[in-house]
């Protein structure tokens, strides 16, 4: 496994990191594994030298907080060992104040995550969404204060246009050092924008949804697919089979010739990108942890990067709400 740093900062990361969404039994994802079944999922990966976990207060209605604290002080010998992630903005809480990115409910949902993953600090605190009724400069200045008090030790943002975080870090006490977005290779928007000014500013790129809901690992084929979900990942989503199945063919075909899964692949061309740091992979099967691993060591060409680019088509973005 590579370590890198984490954007302009000293924190090293693993290049994979482990999306812990998938852990946690709760009713709003009946296909999420409990605490036992997740285990030897996520011993593979630490096995296997990721050391970088992300989660978030509401996946799971705070239960995938609990089982990744619980199963990370049980494979880790210590907690400087490892890199943890969470995130604020959703409801959480009950009342006008049990969600968005006040300073009250920041300072409130740090407090209960840290609880919940039974750890005195994270190491990255991401704001899940952009916050429409909170002044930014609230919300920069309330973040900053969860940093001071050692309650984390860098923050991060996630899923926003691209002039939202630039206007957050400019107002910034304390800056955004990562940016979580949805970014894979039939959604690849953000390369207008988004992505060549977290270079430019020295801001990781953690990637969301790098398979596309597993259509980049044969979902759409009927093949055994390595992603969760059973539904239509062309249902709800900003994915269009009449652009995107020119690239999943592209894909399969270079795979085909590599005689490698589709996902590895996927992954790998991620890992290649510009500004990339570590994509964010959810696993619910050992065999998903183990195309993960295959792909940070699987190198691709120039010849098969470009076939696998060239059918790209634009994604349209009208009406998209962050």
């Amino acid at each position: 496994m590579e370590y890198v740093n984490l954007g302009h900062t000293g924190l090293r990361v693993s290049r994979l990191c482990l999306g812990m969404m998938s852990f946690g039994k709760h009713e709003s994802r009946e296909w999420a594994l409990d605490e036992a079944d997740a285990e030897p999922i996520v011993k593979r990966a630490v096995d296997g030298g990721i050391c970088f976990f992300d989660t978030a207060d509401v996946y799971n209605g705070g239960q995938s907080e609990i089982v990744t604290g619980r199963l990370l002080r049980k494979l880790f010998g210590m907690r400087e060992e490892y890199v943890l992630a969470t995130k604020v903005h959703g409801r959480t809480m009950p009342g006008e104040n049990g969600r968005g990115l006040s300073r009250k409910h920041i300072l409130a949902s740090i407090d209960a995550s840290l609880e919940r993953l039974g750890v005195d600090y994270v190491d990255l605190y991401q704001i899940h969404r952009w916050d429409k009724t909170t002044p930014i400069e609230e919300t920069m200045a309330a973040l900053h204060d969860v940093v001071k008090s050692g309650k984390a030790r860098y923050i991060g943002a996630s899923s926003m246009y691209a002039w939202q975080f630039a206007k957050a870090q400019r107002v910034a006490p304390t800056r955004f050092v990562s940016m979580q977005n949805h970014y894979n290779l039939i959604y690849r928007e953000e390369e207008r924008e988004m992505i060549p000014q977290c270079i430019d500013q020295g801001v990781g790129v953690l990637p969301w949804s790098p398979l596309a809901r597993g259509l980049l690992a044969g979902k759409r084929r009927g093949e055994q697919p390595t992603t969760r979900a059973n539904t239509d990942p062309f249902r709800d989503s900003l994915y269009k089979p009449e652009l995107d199945v020119p690239v999943i063919d592209a894909l399969a075909e270079v795979a085909g010739e590599r005689s490698v899964p589709q996902a590895q692949v996927a992954l790998s061309w991620l890992l290649h990108k510009p500004g990339v740091t570590a994509p964010i992979v959810g696993a619910t099967k050992l065999a998903h942890v183990e195309d993960a691993l295959a792909a940070e060591e699987l190198e691709l060409n120039g010849d098969e990067i470009g076939r696998l680019e060239e059918r790209y088509v634009p994604h349209p973005v009208s009406g998209i709400e962050f």
